[in-house]
């Protein structure tokens, strides 16, 4: 059954340009590195312990409402991904004030869009998005502005009607329109299946834009094409914190440090 453009769809989900880090050698490991989709879903399983090189996360939408803000922090969330769009006419009515909440209560955050490759073109898509909600400030508190591409909800062609060189042309107009409009290549949020499903596979992306991989299990697995390593993970769609359970593949510094851009 269609899922509403009011929720974001859980069926087969859910890398980095981290520019001038302290070292050669950070930037290099976390640039290796979107979500899935959730017609397939992931494996379903827990994310690894807490450790000093990744900091947990976790993204939102209109699906959670009113987030208790004050309740993940304490738990341990840092930073928070909130859906900002989709396609070129709906925008999330609770994104205002969870984006402030998050904000408010000392977290890192950022927007994403979701993707509708079938309804409109990628510039346009891209200029919604980033007219409501999805600019980027360097401000040390504002993530890369993200795109979900995940695996249709709306109908049974996961790849949105789009053979795989006219998707690739679509994510990169909808990369170099957000590039253009706030300075900051996408983050990609997606999963290895759908990316070989409606990409073929392709590499050109894991130099410019971070990766947000999708895999519910106890590790992210095989990567999509083009990216070495991940920046952010999402493991799973239910746990400690409201939303969906994430990590920043890094330390807490190297996440300002995208942050600032």
């Amino acid at each position: 059954m269609p899922l509403s453009p009011f929720r974001r769809p859980r069926r087969a989900l859910h890398t980095a340009l981290l520019t001038t880090l302290a070292t050669a050698t950070v930037t290099a490991t976390l640039l290796a590195s979107p979500s899935a989709a959730h017609a397939a879903a992931p494996d379903h399983g827990t994310g690894p312990a807490a450790g000093a090189d990744q900091v947990p996360g976790m993204d939102v939408s209109r699906y959670q409402g009113t987030v208790d803000w004050q309740g993940a922090w304490a738990n341990g969330a840092r930073w928070v991904y909130v859906k900002a769009t989709e396609g070129t006419t709906f925008q999330s009515p609770t994104f205002p004030e969870q984006f402030q909440g998050a904000y408010d209560i000392g977290m890192i955050r950022g927007a994403y869009h979701f993707a509708r490759p079938d309804t409109s073109g990628a510039a346009e898509q891209a200029a919604h998005f980033v007219d409501h909600g999805g600019n980027w400030t360097a401000d040390g508190r504002t993530l890369p502005p993200a795109l979900d591409l995940e695996h249709n909800p709306y109908g049974p062609d996961a790849c949105y009607g789009r053979g795989q060189a006219d998707m690739v042309s679509w994510i990169r107009e909808f990369s170099d329109t957000v590039k253009d409009r706030t300075g900051r290549a996408p983050a990609l949020y997606t999963t290895s299946d759908w990316w070989t499903r409606c990409t073929g596979g392709d590499t050109s992306f894991g130099a410019t834009n971070p990766l947000w991989v999708a895999r519910y299990a106890a590790s992210p697995g095989t990567l999509p094409a083009g990216w070495s390593a991940h920046t952010f993970w999402q493991y799973a769609d239910s746990g400690t914190f409201p939303g969906d359970q994430n990590w920043f593949n890094g330390s807490y510094d190297e996440l300002k440090a995208l942050a600032q851009g």
